[in-house]
């Protein structure tokens, strides 16, 4: 496997996407959202949810399985709830209104939450916090895939499940609380992404057809294909089966998009978005203050190797962001593929590429 990166300049990058999302169909506020969204998981080192999936973007619309213009529907509403049909709009462009209309609900109420359906696929959950942390609200996103069957429920080897992605975002006084998890052992992109760089993944989170745990990422792709294995594993799986039956109730039966009505729609998402303003319980500074005492407990906890710290979520994120908006978003080479068939597939060319190397 090859180590070499292909660094690009933000700017150039976001605008070369952004092109590509309108040449492919999408208007110029969609593709602007889909486009910064995107890189944005890229920035944060979200690789398998960042412009990986500018290619798939582009293709949905091209083939109207993601609509170029529109508004979602609201289905229902109350005074701090409401119910949105996306109508395969993309994710990246609905996700930021449901978070600013959650918030607008959170200033009013105390809190606000919006499920929604038919969304095709909203990236990287964490690229979207950052819109409540910076006005003070806390944020949690859940979403699940009812065209998708790659998770296995604890105890079988037939994958039922998406892997069911959860965020967290919570501001403090420095740099916010920044989580973003799967409810399964791993992500169905972390796998593909190890089998294309061909490494075997760093434990074993996959359960073959014969019953058998491993490591090998080409497994997932067999005839018949392994399935990934709910959180915690061989032992404790079934807390992860737990939360992810809990996601999916928050998600597809809330939003009334499963996989009775989704299960062919592909990679389209059922969305859960909840906001809360904490100084609707009371000081914010008080909120900020046990939040900050939370956090410097953890850094202050003794680590098990003096050389790795305990970080705190989203620490290492943010770093990646600073240092790649500084010195070029890097890109593997698997990745660079697929970059180039979408450069072919709507006649955008890439930006010149910053440098090469290890």
């Amino acid at each position: 496997m090859s180590s070499a990166v292909t660094r690009f300049d933000y700017r150039q990058l976001l605008q070369w996407a952004d092109e590509s999302l309108q040449q492919a169909g999408a208007s110029g506020e969609i593709a602007r959202h889909v486009a910064f969204y995107l890189l944005e998981g890229d920035l944060l080192g979200y690789s398998t949810h960042g412009l990986i999936r500018l290619l798939n973007n582009c293709q949905w619309l091209q083939q109207g399985k993601s609509l170029g213009k529109g508004q979602p529907t609201v289905v229902s509403e109350r005074a701090a709830v409401a119910h949105w049909d996306a109508n395969h709009l993309p994710g990246p462009y609905v996700v930021p209104q449901a978070i600013e209309a959650a918030t607008a609900m959170a200033k009013q109420a105390g809190t606000g939450t919006i499920v929604i359906r038919r969304s095709q696929h909203i990236a990287a959950l964490a690229a979207y916090l950052s819109l409540a942390t910076e006005q003070g609200m806390v944020v949690s996103l859940m979403c699940s895939t009812p065209g998708q069957r790659a998770v296995a429920p604890f105890g079988s080897k037939q994958a039922i499940f998406s892997p069911n992605p959860f965020a967290l975002g919570v501001p403090s006084s420095g740099q916010p609380l920044l989580l973003d998890i799967s409810f399964s052992m791993t992500a169905a992109g972390k796998v593909r992404q190890a089998k294309a760089n061909d490494v075997a993944l760093p434990y074993q989170a996959l359960i073959t057809e014969q019953g058998e745990w491993t490591d090998d990422p080409a497994s997932f792709f067999a005839e018949p294909p392994s399935a990934i294995a709910p959180l915690g594993g061989q032992k404790l799986g079934y807390k992860g089966y737990g939360l992810t039956l809990f996601s999916e109730i928050l998600t597809m039966a809330l939003s009334q998009y499963g996989r009775r009505q989704g299960g062919n729609d592909g990679d389209a998402n059922s969305v859960w978005v909840q906001v809360i303003d904490p100084s609707a319980f009371g000081p914010q500074k008080a909120f900020l203050q046990q939040v900050d005492d939370m956090l410097e407990d953890c850094r202050q906890a003794t680590p098990i190797d003096a050389n790795e710290p305990v970080r705190i979520p989203g620490q290492r994120a943010l770093q990646r962001k600073a240092q790649q908006l500084k010195q070029g978003v890097a890109y593997s080479a698997a990745t660079m593929k697929v970059l180039q068939r979408c450069e072919e597939l709507v006649g955008v060319t890439l930006p010149t590429a910053l440098s090469d190397g290890a």
